[in-house]
């Protein structure tokens, strides 16, 4: 099937203005997913026979997934907070998403699409948050990240509050230990011993990528947990918030429609959906991006999980959202549309996406989105 664009590209122009400000102070929420979230297991492309083929064990099955359209589903693991959102048409998903950066660094590419300049011309000392901050022209900015992010750094002034000590694990080193000694000398305190240290060497193998990918950012459990107090700062305080959330670097033991990134979707989800909740009316002028530094590749590897890979799935939420559907620039999936062969071509590039939805959100003309996204042309996926 040849390339699809369901939706204009074009920038709407009217006198000098993409288009007039909003009437009610608007409220956008970047949240951003630190690890590489797989993708292709959350908008699943239930027409690819192709996806069946490549993720015999970690595939979801056509019949669990959610509807969305015939093409695509919806991880079941969202079922009870991201579908019901999508239903009432208040979010949208923006497949073939990312940005230029082909490195596939963790930190490279989080940083690229902070920074959101041209990859040939960066600088460290301004982030596209803090400039659109600046392009606001008033206070109201927040991080809630232990300290603040490269898209917040800029000369305008910004809040930051840590949600990091939240949605820790459960059992420790020492509890480990505890729990061991008790079965000590039972007829299961050699399995329990050897369950702790078999979990150890798996984790410690892993342990350090995965953190450090994350870079210090709230588990989806934490932003579960804080969703409503992230509501609360920004309905009241707020008008422009970043979040991070850690633990998406699934190159082991990933699952399906069960496992380990099902719970991380269910934590994620039940916190967006708190959120939504808590914002009340505020919810119909507040725009929620949900983003990641790339995808996945679309095969899964030798350990039942996914590597790192290049496009993926942006999530828009509002009350205002025109959504219900999935936007953008399409491709039917299947070998011969992958990336370099192995992963989802961009399509929609973060930058043009993002300057779209502000130029909606606020008002901002041409020479606004250009000193906060220099050398990038608005897409309007007509989501606002």
């Amino acid at each position: 099937m040849k390339r699809r664009a369901f939706l204009l590209s074009l920038p709407l122009l009217y006198s000098g203005r993409l288009l007039a400000a909003p009437s009610a102070p608007a409220r956008f929420l970047l949240v951003f997913l630190r690890g590489g979230y797989d993708a292709a297991n959350l908008l699943v492309p239930v027409s690819s026979a192709y996806y069946y083929e490549t993720r015999p064990n970690i595939a979801i099955p056509k019949e669990a997934a959610l509807a969305i359209n015939a093409d695509w589903g919806l991880h079941p693991a969202l079922g009870e907070s991201l579908h019901p959102i999508f239903l009432r048409g208040e979010a949208a998903f923006v497949p073939f998403a990312g940005t230029e950066d082909l490195s596939r660094s963790h930190f490279e590419t989080q940083d690229s699409i902070e920074l959101g300049q041209p990859l040939n011309a960066r600088s460290y000392a301004s982030g596209f948050m803090n400039r659109l901050a600046a392009a606001l022209g008033a206070d109201g900015a927040i991080s809630f990240t232990s300290q603040l992010p490269v898209a917040f750094r800029g000369e305008a002034k910004v809040a930051n509050v840590a949600l990091n000590r939240l949605g820790r694990s459960g059992v420790d080193a020492r509890q480990s230990a505890l729990i061991a000694e008790m079965y000590q000398g039972t007829t299961l305190g050699a399995q329990v011993s050897e369950g702790f240290a078999a979990r150890d060497s798996v984790m410690r193998g892993l342990a350090d990528e995965m953190e450090a990918a994350s870079r210090n950012a709230v588990t989806a459990r934490g932003f579960e947990a804080q969703a409503k107090r992230i509501a609360r700062l920004m309905q009241r305080e707020y008008r422009l918030g970043f979040v991070d959330v850690g633990g998406w670097d699934t190159h082991v033991g990933e699952g399906g429609a069960a496992g380990y990134l099902a719970t991380r979707l269910d934590e994620l989800g039940r916190g967006l959906g708190a959120f939504a909740q808590a914002m009340g009316a505020a919810w119909r002028d507040t725009v929620v991006v949900v983003i990641s530094e790339f995808g996945r590749t679309f095969r899964e590897n030798g350990n039942r999980g996914t590597d790192h890979g290049h496009g993926t799935v942006y999530w828009v939420l509002g009350g205002g959202v025109r959504g219900g559907r999935v936007a953008g620039e399409q491709l039917r999936v299947s070998r011969d549309t992958l990336f370099q062969d192995r992963d989802y071509p961009v399509l929609n590039e973060y930058r043009a996406v993002l300057g779209g939805l502000f130029a909606r959100l606020y008002g901002l003309d041409a020479a606004q989105l250009a000193r906060v996204f220099p050398g990038a042309a608005a897409k309007d996926l007509t989501l606002l």
